[in-house]
Order: structure tokens, then sequence, then C-alpha cells
């Protein structure tokens, strides 16, 4: 079985289904790019791990916020730098200010970015 399906469902729209969702892409703009579900992952892993670390300190997470910045490199159009602006909330500890960005640098999408996996493309009838 595969781990995800590309559906063609018409017009620029691409989608993929996991066994647990359906993932919807459209050129055209009425749903997310792929590479805004790409971006959109790597922001929303950053604050899975924020939340998961201040849930597990018992810290309350309003006013806690994610900004997530790219440097570009101008002539190749890819991605030089990722950098995450982390608004702490009011009355966030100090002494954890290290720890929740260790937690963040933590995010599963990120590792597989520093350890990228190997792709192949192969066709079948």
């Amino acid at each position: 079985m595969s781990y995800m399906k590309v559906e063609f469902p018409g017009g620029l729209r691409v989608d993929a289904r996991s066994s647990r969702h359906l993932i919807k892409t459209d050129q055209g703009g009425s749903d997310p790019t792929p590479f805004e579900l790409f971006l959109g992952s790597l922001a929303t892993c950053a604050g899975i791990f924020a939340l998961g670390f201040c849930k597990n300190k018992g810290i309350k997470t309003e006013g806690l916020d994610i900004s997530m910045d790219l440097e570009m490199n101008r002539q190749t159009g890819m991605i030089k730098k990722v950098v995450y602006d982390v608004k702490l909330p009011e009355g966030f500890p100090e002494k954890y200010e290290k720890a929740l960005i260790n937690s963040i640098e933590l995010c599963s999408v990120k590792k597989h970015m520093m350890t990228p996996p190997e792709f192949e493309v192969k066709t079948t009838f």
C-alpha cells in the first residue's frame, strides 16, 4: 500500500490522499499550492514542538506567536534560510527560553530537510 496516493480531480488541482486525510492543492488558488503546504509544514511543526514544550511545563500559550520568514537566494530562487521569530507570552519564565528554542529545533520536518531522503521516480503500467 502507498503512503500517499496522488489524485487529479481537474483543473490545476492535484490532491494527495493518505489513509487518514485528503490533502487538497490547487495552483489556481482555491486551495494552498504544494509549496505553501511545504512551508506550512515547517511552520506548524515548529508550533507543535513549542506547544508541546509549554504544555509539558504548564506554561500558558495565550500570546505565544511564531512567525516564519524566508531568506531567498536571488540567483537560484531557492530558500537560503528559514528564520523563526518566537514571541513569548507574557510571564514566560526566562529560564526556559533556550529550552523552548531547543524544543523547536527538534521539529521532524526540519530534521528531514537537514538529512534529506533519497528520491526515486519510476514508472509502471
